[in-house]
Parts: C-alpha cells; structure tokens; sequence
C-alpha cells in the first residue's frame, strides 16, 4: 500500500514584529489581556506593501527544496491553503508555482480557512496514494495582516502573517498520511467571515466606508464551536484508530487560542510536554500555523513518531490527521 509521507517541511514569516506592546499604543489593551486570553506575545506583519501571500509561500517552497535537495522542475502538483489570495484569481498556488520555477507542476488554492492546511494535506495525500505523483508540494500560507481592522481590539490582538509549506512523497512503509476526519458546517459563517467582496457584495464605496473588507468575528460563539469541535475530532481520530494517549507523541493543533488547544489537549488526555505551540511568537497565521509548528519542532520529531494535526476555521470548517512523521528532524538543517 502506496501512502503519502511528509519528507521536508520549511516555512517563512516577514521580518516586522508587531508585539503587544506596540498594539498597547495602537488600541485600549495591554499586553496582559492578550497574553491572558490567547497566549500571544508577538506577530509578524509584511509591511512591504508590494510583498503579497504568494511570495511568502514562494520563500517557504524554495527553503524546502533546497533541504530535500529537489529541483522546482521535479515538483507535479502544488496545493495552497489560503483565504488572503493575492487576487481573486489567478490561484495563489499558481503564481507560487510561477515565481519559483514549478513549470511542470499543476496547482490550485483551497480555501477553508484556518482549516486550509489539513484540507490541503489530505487533498495532496490522495493524488499520491493512487500512485499518480511521486512530489506533492502542499503549502499553508496567509497575510492576515491586510484583511485586519487595527482599530478593532477584538481581532487586531490576534493574527500575523506566515507561510509553511511540506514536501509529500510515496512510501510503501507504515508511516505518513494514516487517517483523517474532516468536517464544514456553511452556518457557522454568521459567526466568521469576510462581509464584502465576494458575489454578494462587490466592492464599493460603500463596502469600503463600512469596513466590510475585514475579518468579521463574533468571539464567543467561534470560541466554543472551536472548543468542543476540535477537542472532538480529536479524540474521534484516536479512537478510530485505536490510540491512547501513549501512543501519541506530538499534538499539532491550530494556533488560534492557547486555550482552545489546552481544551484539546485535555480531551486527548495528553500531557502539555507533547503539545507543539508556537502561537506566542507568530500569532494566528490561519492557514500558516500547522506547517509553522511542524517547522520549528522539526529537529524533535522522529522516524514514526504519531502526531495528530487538528484545526478548525471559518466556514465552520474543522477536522483532524493521524500522521506517522517519515524521518528524523535532527539530521535536516533548517
């Protein structure tokens, strides 16, 4: 049996860091409401305004080839999990693929929200368990930062911008890509979402003046739709499968909300020492977060190791990966 294992992983943030201090002078917070809150202390923003998600995904793809030591050419398919598009169209997957010489690559965008990189693995996976490709490149990539109100407290706190990518190959040993559980629910969207400029409202000189171009958040039903969902898909995928909590060596949860991702954690019946966070340094960067983290414990992660990636987004979009991680990190540079 042909599975689809994880063989590099790379990412990429912008420069600018945008810590709560900095937002403490921007808007009526402080830096210990949001740290109490989410767990974040900093974020990166792209302050180049010529800069856009694709370059950020275009960085992150060239680090992982250069670590597998693959050419661009040698890539057949590259999938994008994004909601902050360069433009409508054409895809960001494609101008990625562009910009860093895939030319004999096919790709396209999904859209799903923070749920975008779990989407877009388990999309990847399939082409490469029939057997149809032997080089997958699935990025997870989003410049929040431009579709974020900075006068809004409730939103502003929370997102930075960031790009991660992996590199999916075949194997025929138990490791990789084990199961998955994915879900949507299309009425969670009064909750979340992006007002103008789609079909239903183009923009406009009103969409404008309104503010309708911004992330549109109601915290606390998202927050516990998050908790419960999460938590449970979680646990459903380790029950599918038959796994105890031994039996899981890593959590790569979304990085939302430090507390959305303890509540997991607990329903997983893990410990914290086997809980992947970051979200004090980069913030929620949506789609970005799960290959962010798989990025920086790279050099922990060893040949077998179970861990459970899980999310869930906008839309309402949610769900979780069984994976067996392919190689040992410590013996790759970042």
């Amino acid at each position: 049996m042909i599975r689809a294992a994880i063989t590099a992983v790379a990412g990429f943030v912008p420069e600018n860091i945008l810590t709560n201090k900095d937002l403490e002078k921007m808007i009526d917070t402080t830096d210990e409401w949001i740290t109490t809150r989410t767990g974040i202390k900093e974020r990166h923003i792209e302050k180049d305004v010529n800069k856009a998600t694709s370059d950020m995904g275009a960085e992150a793809v060239k680090l992982l080839c250069k670590k597998r030591g693959i050419q661009p050419e040698e890539i057949d398919l590259l999938i994008c999990g994004t909601v902050t598009g360069d433009m409508i169209f054409p895809a960001t997957a494609n101008l990625i693929a562009a910009k860093i010489g895939a030319k004999n690559a096919w790709s396209f965008d999904i859209g799903a929200a923070c749920s975008g990189f779990i989407y877009s693995l388990t999309t990847g996976a399939q082409f490469v368990e029939t057997g149809r490709y032997k080089k997958v490149v699935v990025v997870g990539a989003d410049m929040m930062s431009r579709i974020i109100d900075y006068t809004d407290r409730t939103t502003c706190v929370i997102f930075g911008d960031g790009a991660g990518a992996v590199l999916l190959e075949p194997t025929t040993e138990e490791l990789g890509v084990m199961d998955f559980i994915l879900h949507s629910d299309g009425n969670g969207a009064t909750h979340l979402h992006m007002k103008a400029g789609g079909s239903l409202r183009p923009p406009s000189h009103e969409t404008v003046d309104q503010k309708q171009h911004y992330v549109y958040q109601e915290g606390q039903p998202v927050f516990k739709h998050a908790v419960v969902n999460m938590a449970e898909v979680s646990a459903a995928i380790m029950e599918k499968n038959n796994l105890k909590s031994e039996d899981v060596k890593w959590l790569a949860a979304h990085q939302a909300n430090k507390r959305i991702i303890d509540a997991t954690s607990h329903r997983m019946g893990l410990d914290d020492s086997k809980v992947m966070m970051n979200i004090e340094r980069y913030g929620n960067t949506t789609s970005g977060t799960i290959p962010l983290l798989l990025w920086d414990y790279e050099k922990q992660l060893k040949k077998g190791d179970v861990i459970i990636l899980s999310a869930f987004g906008g839309g309402f979009t949610w769900g979780a990966i069984y994976l067996k991680w392919a190689y040992d990190g410590s013996k790759t540079g970042k």
